[in-house]
């Protein structure tokens, strides 16, 4: 490294470039920018990084090896180059069969993993033939109503032999149970099963705003599923903290990283306030993020994440595993960078973000359809969205050597300054007693809307370029097939739920709701009773209401 004589060389060296060199430049020709920022969070970007701009960097404190404290080049020792990262395709059409035919064509096509997108009612605990559901069962992803839905979405596709992501949040206990009787179903040992639940639902609270229960039996439930898969399924990922949705809803590069980890911290503290031992359940938490345009920045919020994670589980919870302390991350590129207008550029959109999770480690990754500005991604589209991924792997030489951007000045110094801001905001965090009281408080939000009003503010000035937009525009778009789900559709939906309901065996699906209100006032686990609910062939809105009899709603502002 450089002594503190070659770093004042460095800073001379570089003034004087800068007076002799770049100013008379600038002077004579301009600049295309007024500033040169950071994409969110107007961080300034210098012209110029030098190991000045790192001086206090210490390699084995601060980067250090993969698969070694403190991570931040990654949390396998091979990483790319003995497995490439997961290329998990989310997908969920209107139906258990159209899904189920999806996932079938993605495995085809060499996805090595599958994610389900599931639709509003679902989220929300309700059934399809619910008042709240009408108009949209099917929309935004699979309607799945009961375990015959579940059962119809894996036919043919044998648990053991996939890993699946599910992004589901409030009801993330039903649709657990529901794959785990899947599973049984199958006759494939519980401790097979792979995959990971979101099951995050602060974010939804800051977020999203899909959720159930108050805050405080949510996070019950949470805490119940840590432990019941610490025993039952110990290959499943009983979380995956996200920071997508708070980037997505206009956050910061920091902003994300940091109320993802203050959720994560704030989960961690409530299984050990249970009484889990941190080093039981730490290890089978995993986290989600956004992928963006600015490739730089991506990859140094990335890193920065990982060394942050390993920080807080070994000095505030004291965990003991390296498992425990790895930040393990899926990332999905950018859903509100897509644009309506010209929607072949979002092609390319989606080519850089991917890069830059690669370059940052991810270890799963999904890739956007261009047209799901418009709808659900076509067939087309999501073939696209995979080869994107499939010539990253194997044509860019980007995963032949782990965390190629490591040394370099610029990214080095940004992710120390991303660092620092985060861990600030967790600061704050702290302060105001917690995330879940930060949330509750409106902070939280009230911090990431006041971002995201900046941006808008930005585009329509005309001060942030959005190619297709507010520049290179062009005066006809052409006609573009998109994915819809029909009214038949919705009504065939309902006319199953309503089927299932007169041919299942209603004492027994009554015994088991009975079974789980009685549970959820006591401080038994709910799981058992929630999987034995599922196998009694209760609804996803009959489950979800058992529970909101004792629970009661959310209700923003309330």
């Amino acid at each position: 490294m450089f002594d503190d004589e070659d770093l004042a060389a460095i800073r001379e060296g570089k003034q004087e470039w800068h007076e002799e060199t770049f100013e008379p430049t600038v002077d004579r020709f301009g600049e295309r920018k007024a500033e040169f920022t950071t994409d969110t969070g107007g961080r300034e970007v210098d012209p110029l990084y030098t190991p000045a701009d790192i001086e206090n960097y210490d390699y084995e404190e601060d980067t250090g090896y993969p698969a070694e404290a403190p991570f931040t080049r990654g949390v396998y020792s091979t990483m790319y180059r003995g497995r490439l990262w997961t290329m998990r395709q989310y997908a969920g059409m209107g139906t258990a069969e159209e899904t189920n035919e999806r996932f079938q064509y993605l495995i085809d096509e060499g996805s090595s993993g599958l994610s389900m997108a599931f639709d509003l009612p679902t989220q929300m605990g309700y059934d399809s033939d619910a008042e709240m559901a009408q108009g949209e069962v099917g929309k935004s992803g699979v309607a799945i109503d009961s375990l015959a839905d579940f059962e119809t979405v894996f036919d043919g596709i044998s648990l053991d032999e996939v890993s699946t992501s599910m992004t589901i949040n409030a009801p993330a206990s039903i649709l657990l149970a529901m794959y785990i009787a899947v599973g049984d179903k199958q006759g494939v040992p519980r401790e097979e099963l792979r995959g990971t639940i979101q099951n995050d639902v602060l974010k939804e609270y800051i977020a999203r705003n899909t959720y159930i229960f108050p805050p405080e039996p949510s996070m019950r439930l949470i805490t119940d599923i840590f432990e019941f898969s610490a025993a039952e399924i110990p290959n499943f990922n009983t979380i995956s903290i996200s920071g997508y949705h708070i980037r997505e809803a206009g956050s910061t590069a920091a902003q994300e990283i940091a109320f993802t980890l203050a959720d994560g911290m704030e989960y961690v503290e409530r299984a050990i306030e249970a009484g889990q031992d941190v080093d039981e359940f730490a290890p089978q938490l995993s986290f989600f993020f956004a992928s963006y345009n600015n490739i730089l920045e991506e990859v140094a919020k990335f890193r920065a994440a990982r060394r942050m994670w390993y920080q807080i589980m070994d000095e505030r919870f004291d965990a003991q595993k390296d498992a425990s302390k790895q930040l393990k991350f899926h990332t999905q590129t950018a859903g509100s960078t897509l644009t309506a207008q010209q929607i072949e550029n979002n092609v390319v959109r989606v080519g850089y973000q991917a890069l830059a999770a690669v370059l940052g480690g991810t270890q799963s990754l999904h890739t956007n359809g261009k047209d799901e500005a418009l709808s659900l991604p076509t067939e087309k589209s999501v073939r696209t969205a995979l080869r994107t991924q499939q010539i990253l792997a194997h044509e860019s030489g980007a995963a032949d050597t782990i965390d190629p951007l490591a040394g370099s000045y610029y990214v080095e110094s940004l992710t120390d300054d991303i660092e620092e801001e985060a861990f600030e905001i967790i600061d704050e965090v702290d302060e105001r007693g917690g995330m879940q009281e930060a949330v509750e408080s409106g902070w939280v939000q009230g911090q990431i809307q006041d971002v995201a009003f900046e941006r808008q503010r930005e585009i329509e000035s005309g001060e942030r370029t959005i190619v297709g937009v507010n520049d290179y525009q062009v005066d006809e778009e052409p006609q573009e097939d998109i994915e819809e789900v029909s009214e038949a559709e919705q009504e065939r939906q309902k006319e199953r739920v309503q089927q299932l309901r007169e041919d299942r065996d209603s004492e027994a699906v009554e015994a088991a709701l009975d079974e789980l209100r009685e549970v959820c006032e006591s401080d038994e686990n709910v799981m058992p009773a929630i999987v034995d609910a599922v196998k009694a062939y209760a609804t996803t809105g009959e489950i979800a209401n058992a529970m909101r009899d004792v629970f009661g709603e959310h209700r923003a502002g309330i």
